[in-house]
């Protein structure tokens, strides 16, 4: 992808993050009215769900233009990683919403008063048709961003609790069943729990440097062992930066041979690990098994060996 694609892409991606926030605050206005208006506290747990991917989504998109901020003299890896504490910060306030709702939901349970199925309908149609449009919108830029894909979960999430509001409306207008109210927000709640917790999952793997999903130690060594004069590989580490800069970094033991040669043998290295393993930066120190003596230095001494 050119620079200049990218950053189109990336403006594209914004303007669309700022149409769906502005959508997701005016879906909360109007369903914590309907929900005050008709006693629904499921609606109302979908309001506060919005109002929350609306603040998220505002997260996400500062996230995103820091993310691409060039690198610095002290903030040498650039800024990839604002997108992932915006996931954390995100999903850890959904968490605390969704606690929020199980504590009201059983409130509500144990004290069951009328709803205005007819007006909670109503604005729950609202409320699904609004967040439909905003997975439309960020459905693009949800395929290989895993900040705007989590918005954009968000907001899918959103529609299948607009659903469930939906469908409760309808028993609660003909049947009168209010208990499907506190029933439908507990089930909610622990949806958005559930979802929230798989991005902090991620994401903080992605931050305590866990080796990426999927990939085995055992079966990157044994393929650059499968390289000419690579002997071993050791001292490995292995991390995301984000969730597209895959970094390795290991000792390479080689057998005896010109300094000139291992470049050939880096070029190796690499090939392999990008084709086979999706990984685009590497660093390498290469060792063999011949040592040269005398050149054990101190501080002081050791510009003897700098030309």
């Amino acid at each position: 992808m050119s620079k200049h694609h990218h950053h189109h892409h990336q403006e594209t991606s914004g303007k669309r993050m700022v149409i769906t926030m502005l959508l997701n605050f005016s879906i909360s206005i109007v369903e914590i009215i309907g929900g005050l208006i008709s006693g629904s506290l499921s609606l109302i747990s979908d309001a506060l769900h919005n109002f929350s991917d609306g603040i998220a989504i505002i997260i996400s998109y500062f996230a995103l233009r820091l993310s691409h901020k060039d690198k610095t003299e002290f903030y040498t890896f650039g800024f990839k990683r604002a997108q992932i504490l915006a996931a954390i910060i995100n999903s850890g306030i959904l968490l605390a919403i969704s606690v929020y709702l199980v504590i009201a939901a059983f409130q509500k349970w144990l004290d069951p008063q009328p709803i205005n199925g007819i007006l909670m309908l109503i604005v729950a149609s609202f409320g699904l048709v609004a967040n439909l449009i905003g997975t439309v919108l960020l459905s693009q830029g949800a395929k290989n961003n895993m900040n705007i894909r989590s918005a954009y979960l968000h907001l899918l999430s959103d529609a299948v609790s607009s659903v469930a509001v939906i469908l409760g409306a309808i028993a609660i207008t003909y049947y009168e069943q209010y208990w499907i109210d506190p029933v439908l927000t507990l089930l909610i709640a622990t949806y958005i729990g559930w979802e929230s917790w798989k991005i902090v999952q991620e994401a903080v793997n992605i931050l305590m440097f866990k080796v990426p999903t999927g990939m085995s130690l055992d079966a990157l060594q044994n393929s650059l062992k499968k390289i000419n004069h690579i002997e071993n590989v050791h001292h490995i580490h292995l991390w995301q930066l984000d969730e597209h800069d895959i970094h390795f970094q290991a000792h390479i033991k080689v057998t005896d041979a010109l300094v000139s040669s291992t470049e050939e043998i880096a070029k190796a290295i690499e090939h392999c690990l990008h084709h086979q393993f999706g990984i685009n930066h590497v660093t390498l120190q290469f060792e063999t098994d011949q040592c040269i003596t005398g050149l054990q230095t101190t501080n002081t001494d050791c510009d003897k060996y700098v030309n």
